[in-house]
């Protein structure tokens, strides 16, 4: 079976202006707009960390109409106080139903989504959940030819590292070891902690930047 790349991270926010506001106190760069969910009712800025990598914003879209079941991400329980956290990451697969076969936990059915002229399949619980609480990957396989992340601007941004705190590291560990994950030149790690939470290492303009909680409950 292929193994699994590290395709995007993903900020929750209650706006997205929020989201921006975040990634520019962390990074010192700006997403740029990227576009609309129409079966999840949301929408996302982005930002180029690679030819196959990029950082998502996403946020429930105000205007358009709520779906009839649960938004992915656990947007829908997000209030206006809520403030913009980086959630979750999602794997990129050529064969998203031999992946699910190999996962020994829950990760929810498959779906089709899209934004604009891009269609995917993505990995969505039925109760809109994040599972292992963000630490483990959603999985995505596109339907293009071509990256989304190549037509994005180039503003000098890569992912250097991916830390993944759980509490339960053996499950998060096999479930990874299963899914084949690797992405090269990123250094993944699963780490014990009482809260689960992802911290990402970026190389920015102005230097290795963080992002993410800066020392969860619990961490060892």
């Amino acid at each position: 079976m292929p193994a699994c790349r590290i395709d995007h991270i993903t900020i929750t926010a209650p706006t997205l202006a929020a989201g921006s506001d975040l990634v520019f106190e962390s990074l010192g760069v700006r997403p740029q707009p990227g576009g609309e969910h129409p079966r999840m009712g949301t929408h996302n800025l982005l930002l180029r960390l690679g030819d196959a990598l990029f950082l998502e914003v996403i946020a429930v879209n105000p205007a358009a109409p709520a779906p009839s079941r649960p938004r992915w991400f656990e947007l829908d329980r997000i209030s206006p106080e809520t403030p913009p956290r980086l959630a979750c990451w999602v794997a990129r697969t050529d064969d998203i139903l031999g992946s699910l076969q190999r996962c020994s936990a829950p990760m929810g059915p498959a779906e089709t989504q899209t934004r604009g002229t891009l269609e995917w399949r993505i990995t969505i619980p039925e109760d809109g959940h994040l599972p292992f609480g963000g630490a483990a990957p959603a999985l995505i396989q596109w339907h293009a030819a071509t990256h989304p992340a190549r037509g994005l601007h180039d503003v000098g941004c890569s992912l250097v590292a991916l830390e993944l705190l759980h509490p339960d590291t053996p499950a998060l560990s096999t479930l990874l070891d299963e899914l084949q994950v690797v992405e090269p030149g990123v250094e993944l790690s699963v780490r014990e902690a009482a809260v689960p939470a992802i911290v990402a290492h970026i190389h920015t303009p102005h230097g290795i930047r963080r992002l993410g909680p800066q020392a969860p409950l619990g961490w060892h």
